[in-house]
């Protein structure tokens, strides 16, 4: 099969070239407007799902957003002919883009069986009408292949209760932070606030990430690591912006951070959503991190941070955090509370009532973690004792030992404790810059390391005895166990001498370290986590002690040697600890002793800190409420310098934090909602029993019956499987090549699909069952599936322009089917009311729409009698209806402003709060003018956001349909009935 194209705006034929926001001769920023083009109302023109005319072809609108205040910017697909499926972007001031008046909408009658092409078309609509602003209710959270439990919804709820969709996720490591984003990217898509979406993630988890949205939800985004780039190098013009091409991506943060490669290219897309996985690299200012996340959060809509570990300890850059969310909610970053951001942050741990009420059987509980004491070999007791009488003693320099230089022995014996071979390499590396005294003594400590052999090592001995006889790792045996080190050197080596020993092949293990290509570190974490891979060990730095997950065939992990860190030993453990593991997770812990009098030998910290760390994670459920530290780095650097000045590990760790710890109550807790408050759920109108009712029905409508010789389309139970359309492997072209390769069928792709949870999750776990990577052979078929959205899209373009189906049905008058939608200046729905027009044309009345559909008996049992219906009379009464749910509209519209004016006015009322609040007197001069130019921009943009959400305009009004009675009709219209036209006649 050949591969799709990689761009999602193709051209077609004779249509003029698409606007592209990047492209400098297409983007109307990149001069005045048009003069003589008319101001636009934003807001109040287009609605997804209505029809347009741009360049005498017929368009789809999917998305419309102001651009430079006069303009639109229309995102379309093609419906006529000409143009039919091409994507395209237009803006209202470089072309005229036409709306149809309801008024003059064409009714033709529906001579479909059981009026299926009314049904369709009208599920249709229902289906792309983005949920209006004011709907805070879940929509989607029981249409996936997940568990459903309510604490991974909480999120979403969050996210959809504020006025934008911004929010921290600080779950601590293993409740499933890509489950919780994945949701609330549908609940986005659902509301039309989700066609661009933009990932950013450690490179080490980019396939990870990517592969759970699909199987799970089915949101397709392109990966962009290093082979992705090469493809953009190769398929997309030099100098254009990739992000035009990708409307939904994933890519590293350190791919991306490059500003000289990117940064251009991000200042010139709006995205809807941005979601920053292990978001703490973020914090520090003056970083190209940090700088990154400012773009980024300046340009999105919606902004989702996840990270186990969001603070660093530092008030001030936890501040920093939380404004890239809503810079008005931290009024002095150096005095605020809990209740100041708990509208933007959500944390909770194991131990959390309801997390640990519903996982039940999904999270085995931990189980203890076991010291092994390694008895220092004879070798290595010379090693403990030259570092103890010469480096920790003082005696290895000519000079007083300063600064950083005072670290440096403990360096050293951080290197022991890992292996000897790191050892060697620490050494070596400072001998270049060595002198005197110091030159001296690495060269008698490289002179006993050299001397040392392997066989000599008391920790790869117990390590190897420890895998054979008591976790089974062993020729033949399917058990398997990660190992984890701080030290490349000692990674390589053990992945050179282990597998000999265990008797097993090479290929038997893997190893991981920060400095592997991002394909090869991807390929190795595949690899692991395939129960049909003959992979048994993987040792690891902790570049995977962030994100990764290990457990799906792994219960077995040890720390080689231990960082000096709690909240680093929590990271790695929680690679195996974490939901969805089955078995209890076990951790051991190699602590190599010596009887050297004074040694710091791995008793003095290392054996302290998995107790502690186990003792941390059963009564709080993380290291950091029990230690009051939150950053890695910095809580090492500390017990470091605690050890020289004397102090135990004891003394550099208290028993409980400090009573007055500014950040306890920020990080115990936040968000927690009593287990009793269910998420609000919303009822979305629908005319299907089920979405595989409609994709059914829908591929009968457009296939003309015989789907199965049409697009080869073939059931099996719950299975399905058609061969795609060329305008439908366009959409999955954000996929991997492999993932459409696997499913090609000589030139074609063959799709295979299901709506069954238990298939799809069995073929998922075959795919972790395989030999080598691969994606699930059948996909899972949710709401928002491409597929899906692809028959939503041809059967609303089914139609001809500016038609509405009549149908009859039980009904006692002629019944008008509107809808009518109020958007903000975002163009964004405020309000969506689905509305049934009766009484015409004395006395008219409005009603519910999908009411009156289900008291005409409008359903698959409804027959369609197929007589001629007189269609002059009821054309006739087509202004009247409109101007009927026009009036009704602007009755209610008091109500739905006061409604959605509430939270509007109370941000303003925060906004100038902060603004009265934020320019502190006490500052010196020049800090207190920047201040005041930072908080006057702040509340700028606030305000101006603010008036964006307000309602504007007047409502997009739409004819979908109409009910009618033949036999009333004839009675009560014959006078006005004509012979019609042809198309009205529709007989």
């Amino acid at each position: 099969m050949t591969p799709p194209p990689l761009s999602t705006v193709p051209t077609a034929g004779a249509t003029a070239r698409h606007a592209d926001p990047a492209d400098p001769q297409s983007d109307p920023s990149a001069g005045d407007p048009d003069p003589t083009a008319a101001e636009v109302p934003t807001g109040a023109l287009f609605a997804p799902g209505q029809r347009i005319v741009v360049r005498d072809e017929e368009w789809l609108v999917r998305t419309a957003k102001p651009v430079h205040g006069k303009a639109m910017m229309v995102k379309a697909v093609g419906v006529s002919e000409l143009v039919q499926d091409v994507e395209a972007t237009f803006f209202t001031n470089l072309e005229p883009v036409r709306t149809m008046r309801p008024e003059e909408t064409v009714l033709v009658q529906d001579t479909s069986a059981r009026f299926r092409q009314s049904r369709l078309f009208l599920e249709a609509v229902l289906r792309r009408t983005p949920l209006p602003q004011s709907e805070r209710g879940l929509a989607l959270a029981d249409r996936f292949l997940l568990d459903p439990l309510t604490y991974q919804l909480r999120p979403a709820e969050l996210a959809l209760s504020g006025l934008r969709p911004r929010i921290l996720l600080a779950d601590v490591v293993g409740l499933g932070k890509t489950l919780e984003i994945g949701l609330i990217l549908a609940e986005l898509i659902r509301r039309g606030r989700g066609d661009r979406i933009l990932v950013v993630s450690p490179q080490q988890v980019l396939e990870q990430f990517q592969r759970e949205l699909w199987t799970r939800f089915a949101i397709p985004l392109v990966r962009l690591d290093s082979t992705g780039i090469q493809r953009i190098q190769q398929e997309i013009p030099a100098g254009r912006n990739p992000f035009t091409y990708f409307r939904r991506a994933i890519i590293s943060v350190d791919t991306l951070k490059d500003a000289g490669q990117f940064g251009h290219h991000l200042d010139a897309i709006e995205w809807d959503v941005v979601v920053i996985d292990e978001s703490h690299n973020l914090i520090n200012r003056g970083t190209q991190r940090n700088e990154l996340a400012r773009r980024l959060a300046a340009r999105s809509d919606a902004l989702l941070l996840a990270s186990a570990t969001p603070h660093n300890g530092d008030r001030r850059s936890f501040a920093e955090l939380i404004s890239l969310l809503d810079p008005t909610a931290i009024t002095d970053p150096d005095n605020y509370s809990a209740d100041d951001i708990n509208h933007l942050y959500l944390r909770r741990t194991k131990i959390s009532p309801e997390v640990r009420d519903q996982i039940g059987n999904r999270w085995a509980d931990r189980g203890p973690s076991r010291a092994l004491h390694c008895a220092a070999s004879a070798a290595e007791e010379r090693i403990f004792a030259e570092l103890t009488d010469v480096w920790l003693a003082g005696q290895w320099s000519d000079h007083p030992v300063r600064g950083q230089d005072r670290l440096f022995p403990y360096t050293l014996l951080k290197s022991f404790l890992s292996s000897h071979r790191a050892l060697a390499a620490t050494v070596k590396a400072r001998m270049d810059k060595a002198t005197g005294r110091e030159r001296e003594a690495l060269e008698e400590l490289a002179e006993l390391t050299s001397a040392m052999t392997d066989d000599e090592s008391s920790k790869l001995d117990r390590l190897v005895r420890e895998l054979r006889d008591e976790i089974g790792v062993r020729p033949g045996s399917p058990v398997r166990a990660v190992v984890f080190s701080e030290r490349v050197q000692t990674l390589k080596w053990l992945a050179e001498v282990v597998p000999a020993r265990l008797g097993l092949r090479p290929s038997a293990v893997r190893v991981l370290h920060g400095t592997l290509p991002d394909a090869e570190e991807q390929q190795v974490l595949q690899e692991f986590e395939l129960a049909g891979s003959e992979v048994r060990l993987l040792f690891t730095g902790d570049v995977a002690s962030e994100g990764v997950n290990l457990h799906q065939q792994c219960h077995h992990l040890i720390h080689y040697d231990i960082p000096w860190s709690l909240i680093r030993i929590e990271q790695r453990n929680g690679r195996i600890d974490r939901y969805g593991q089955r078995h209890e997770p076990q951790f051991r812990a190699l602590i190599l002793t010596s009887s050297v009098p004074n040694a710091k030998d791995d008793r003095m910290v290392a054996e302290k800190l998995v107790a502690r760390e186990e003792a941390a994670h059963r009564s709080l459920g993380s290291v950091s409420a029990a230690i009051g530290l939150y950053d890695a780095k910095v809580e090492e650097d500390r017990l470091v310098r605690d050890l020289m000045d004397g102090k135990t590990v004891e003394r550099s760790y208290p028993d409980e934090p400090a009573e007055d710890d500014p950040l306890a109550a920020l990080m115990a807790g936040v968000g927690e909602t009593p287990i009793a408050v269910e998420p609000q759920r919303v009822e979305v109108p629908k005319l299907f029993a089920s979405t595989s009712d409609f994709v059914d029905t829908a591929l009968a409508e457009l296939y003309d019956d015989r789907p199965e010789d049409r697009i080869g389309l073939r059931r099996e139970d719950e299975l399905m499987s058609l061969l795609a359309p060329a305008d439908l492997v366009h959409r999955l072209s954000d996929l991997p090549r492999s993932y459409l390769r696997a499913h090609a069928e000589g030139d074609e792709l063959r799709l295979k699909m299901t709506f069954d949870r238990r298939l799809a999750q069995r073929k998922l776990d075959e795919a972790r069952s395989a030999e080598q990577p691969v994606w699930p052979e059948i996909a899972f078929l949710s709401d928002v599936h491409p597929m899906v959205e692809w028959l939503v899209d041809k059967v609303l373009a089914r139609l001809g322009r500016q038609q509405a189906l009549v149908l009859t049905a039980e009904v006692d008058e002629p019944t008008f089917l509107v809808q009518g939608v109020y958007c903000n200046r975002l163009g964004q729905p405020t309000v969506v009311e689905w509305m049934a027009v009766t009484g015409l044309p004395a006395v008219p009345r409005v009603g519910p729409m999908v009411a009156a559909l289900a008291a005409a008996g409008v359903g698959p049992e409804l027959a369609n009698p197929g007589r001629p219906v007189p269609l002059d009379g009821l054309r006739a009464l087509v202004p009247a209806a409109i101007e009927a749910a026009r009036a009704d509209l602007a009755a209610r519209r008091a109500e739905w402003d006061a409604q959605i004016a509430a939270p509007l006015r109370e941000h303003r009322q925060k906004v100038e709060r902060f603004a009265q609040a934020s320019l502190l007197d006490e500052l010196p001069a020049a800090q207190r003018e920047r201040r005041r130019q930072r908080v006057h921009r702040t509340v700028r943009e606030q305000t101006d956001l603010v008036t964006r959400l307000e309602t504007a305009g007047d409502p997009l009004l739409r004819l979908l349909g109409v009910l009618v009675n033949p036999a009333a009709a004839a009675a009560d219209h014959t006078p006005a009935i004509g012979a019609g036209s042809g198309a009205e006649a529709g007989a």
